[in-house]
């Protein structure tokens, strides 16, 4: 277990500091628990080997199961999948940052390891500050659910804590994060886009706007709308979820 002054609170004035030790440790290769808009997950560096190597040992993950990757804003996509699709663009316009993972084709030159991928990255931009500014200090990170594969993910960094303890250099802490549903995942690597895990959107509403049937801003009303109309706690997710994470296809 990590020493309780590792489990650093963001909440209040000491947030600055603790998102700066929390970029330094990643810069060096080490991991960091940090909370996202689904629950809490555990962070690499996602160009750091060391990094990816210590999650996927945290984890007691399968590298069959390919490591997500969180941006800060859709700029950041071209930088690491060489041919964005329009699709793609529609599907950022309307649900980005929130609850939707993107599988595309992966820039063949990275030198990254976020397991097999056989050529795609999973990618998301979340819909939380505190995992926003990481992401903007550090660069795209590999994150995945902060538990060990298996078991139930954490929805307070102390829980992640009990799950992984020493194997994370140290927690931010931004409080629960109750009720996170796990994000739906669309494969856009194929001829046709279609969605590989039924999750917090609405499929049909996220296909109509991939078909082109939907205006993106329409898209994002609806959701904007249905956020105010829904209860305060939702679906618990599945354990592998990354806050951004998922099967990308294989072949």
């Amino acid at each position: 277990m990590v020493d309780v002054a590792d489990i650093l609170d963001v909440t209040g004035d000491g947030r600055g500091a603790a998102i700066e030790r929390a970029a330094a440790a990643l810069r060096d290769g080490e991991l960091v628990v940090m909370p996202t808009d689904t629950v809490y997950g555990v962070a690499a560096d996602a160009f750091s080997l060391d990094g990816t190597a210590r999650l996927f040992r945290a984890k007691d993950r399968d590298r069959s199961v390919p490591l997500p990757v969180l941006l800060r804003s859709p700029k950041q996509l071209p930088g690491i999948a060489p041919d964005v699709p329009e699709v793609a663009e529609r599907l950022m316009a309307a649900f980005w940052p929130g609850a939707l993972t993107l599988v595309v084709p992966a820039e063949a030159d990275l030198r990254w390891d976020l397991g097999r991928t056989q050529g795609t990255v999973a990618v998301r931009m979340p819909l939380d500050d505190v995992a926003l500014e990481v992401i903007r200090a550090v660069g795209p990170l590999a994150v995945t659910s902060a538990n060990r594969s298996g078991r139930p993910p954490a929805a307070t960094a102390a829980a992640a804590e009990q799950q992984l303890g020493n194997a994370v250099h140290l927690y931010l802490d931004d409080g629960p994060r109750e009720g996170g549903v796990a994000s739906t995942i669309v494969d856009l690597t194929r001829r046709v886009p279609h969605v590989l895990r039924v999750g917090a959107l609405d499929d049909e509403l996220v296909m109509a706007v991939a078909e082109g049937e939907l205006d993106p801003l329409e898209a994002a009303d609806r959701v904007a709308e249905a956020e105010l109309d829904a209860p305060p706690t939702g679906t618990p997710m599945a354990p592998e979820e990354p806050a951004g994470d998922g099967e990308q296809p294989q072949g």
